[in-house]
């Protein structure tokens, strides 16, 4: 049974933490082997992406960070207009292939229903967009440890990734690996990362901390789209109750 949402205040602890600013480092650097740049283009980070948005948005049209109910929001960016909504993931309030690329960060090993996510992702994915997904490896030592944000929700092999999206209509493409150092908090282990990264690399990738994966919308011609009826009933807070309507009757003059 997938685990409850990392709150948004252990999730900012952690990325304050040395811990976390070197864990933020090693993905980062993965990212960039695949995302270099991302001139004019939508970007949306679904999940906690705040730490890696601020390294891609630069170059971007527009960005948002898109933080799941369960998890809770935080504003960003700082000192700016906000970029940030909470959603629901399985209903994004986005229209039809209208978002260029998605980045996903704690996001899809809390997914109550990773295919529902997965199909939204492709409604709101534009012809040709792609997605980065950053999940923990189950193989890895970082999923076994719950000190660390990836050490809760559902961890993921790379076959099982693969395989939910081909099965959600997404051609998975290039991939990479990060944190192969320990996740430890002494400062004797955290100076030798540089090194542990440099040898997992070479000699464990299968044992890294995450799985990192791109993939391509695959389109079908001639395919129709079933409709999903909405699993929440929303009730506007801001409609008037008991108000008579202005279209009342006229009695008819003489």
């Amino acid at each position: 049974m997938t685990r409850m949402h990392a709150d948004i205040v252990d999730l900012r602890q952690f990325y304050h933490s040395r811990l976390g600013r070197f864990a933020e480092q090693s993905i980062a650097m993965a990212l960039s082997s695949l995302w270099a740049r991302l001139p004019e283009e939508r970007l949306v980070g679904l999940g906690y992406t705040i730490p890696y948005l601020d390294r891609f948005r630069a170059d971007t049209e527009r960005t948002f960070a898109f933080m799941p109910a369960g998890q809770g929001a935080v504003n960003w960016p700082l000192a700016e207009m906000s970029s940030t909504a909470l959603v629901f993931d399985e209903e994004l309030p986005l229209p039809d292939s209208s978002i260029d690329r998605v980045l996903m960060v704690h996001s899809l090993e809390f997914a109550e229903n990773p295919r529902e996510t997965m199909k939204e992702l492709w409604r709101v994915i534009a012809p040709g967009g792609r997605l980065v997904i950053v999940v923990p490896n189950r193989r890895g030592v970082w999923a076994r440890m719950e000190h660390t944000p990836f050490g809760s929700g559902r961890p993921y092999s790379r076959g099982q990734l693969t395989s939910l999206l081909r099965e959600t209509n997404f051609t998975p493409g290039a991939s990479a690996e990060a944190l192969f150092f320990p996740p430890s908090k002494h400062k004797s282990i955290l100076k030798l990362r540089s090194g542990f990264e440099k040898m997992g690399r070479s000699l464990w990738p299968v044992f890294s901390g995450v799985i990192i994966v791109e993939a391509q919308k695959r389109l079908y011609q001639g395919l129709p789209v079933a409709a999903r009826a909405s699993r929440r009933v929303f009730v506007p807070v801001l409609a008037p109750q008991g108000v008579p309507t202005t279209r009342e009757s006229v009695p008819r003059q003489r």
